[in-house]
């Protein structure tokens, strides 16, 4: 397999540990108590002691904005753990058996995907409440059904190699040959959906507390503060800016990072 230079891939990941590294550091490395409010010098510009500003609470955006990342941080990775487990394992057993079980599983995928994603997840959490842990609910109660399709597709290609075959007449047990035989050769493509999703996490957990069914008032969430600055647009544009870009650099990394997994992973590349 003829592999495209990684050039694109270290950028990437420097890239990503711009978003991962100071949003694990955020309590220590924050110039500013996320909690300090400065009434007098509130919608101030950017400055050198604030770099990015302050919002029309005076509290700093750049300390939120770390603060955010943490959110952003925590909701992607729980939220792509829970979908990965639970869509890996019905793709799995849905590929690996068909019949009937294939049948009732398809046909609930088919289901979901009838419903626009975003908006079933903001009937889930408009009815469970605005909480951070609800928002991963309802977006794991959806995110797990493109890695169920993927997986059943590439199980359907690959359950009838000759080494699973096999590894089947020996009389092996149909979970090991599940877990040893079929899923790590379908990998590679679960690792790209993975780079992907977390890029859609990111903006769905973003809209839903920018429409307020995220984090809870007062939360530093960057929808949150994009939903803030979005009444003093005109008057302080960056109290949206920096929280806009924030979330812009972290889908293109993940965009990207994705697009040179997808390459490297493509054995026609």
């Amino acid at each position: 397999m003829s592999r495209p230079p990684g050039r694109i891939r270290l950028y990437s990941l420097i890239l990503l540990s711009f978003f991962v590294i100071p949003a694990l550091l955020a309590p220590w490395i924050a110039p500013h108590d996320i909690g300090q409010m400065d009434l007098i010098r509130q919608l101030e510009t950017p400055s050198f002691d604030h770099w990015m500003g302050l919002d029309e609470n005076g509290s700093d955006i750049f300390s939120r904005l770390l603060a955010g990342a943490r959110i952003s941080l925590y909701v992607g990775f729980w939220v792509i753990g829970i979908s990965t487990v639970i869509g890996v394992s019905l793709g799995l057993l849905s590929g690996y058996f068909g019949g009937w079980l294939d049948i009732v599983l398809m046909r609930i995928v088919d289901v979901l995907l009838a419903f626009p994603g975003l908006l079933l997840a903001i009937a889930l959490v408009a009815v469970l409440g605005p909480d951070i842990n609800n928002v991963i609910l309802a977006l794991s109660a959806l995110g797990w059904v493109a890695y169920a399709r993927l997986v059943r597709g590439q199980v359907l290609s690959v359950r009838e190699e000759e080494y699973v075959l096999a590894a089947r007449t020996s009389g092996m047990p149909s979970w090991r040959v599940m877990f040893l035989h079929l899923l790590p050769n379908i990998l590679p493509p679960v690792i790209v959906q993975t780079t992907f999703s977390l890029a859609g996490t990111i903006i769905s957990e973003s809209s839903l507390s920018f429409l307020g069914l995220g984090a809870p008032p007062g939360t530093p969430s960057w929808g949150a503060m994009l939903s803030e600055g979005r009444y003093v647009l005109w008057e302080a544009p960056h109290v949206s800016v920096f929280p806009g870009l924030a979330i812009l650099f972290v889908v293109m990394i993940f965009n990207l990072l994705g697009d040179a997994l997808r390459d490297y992973f493509d054995p026609k590349s």
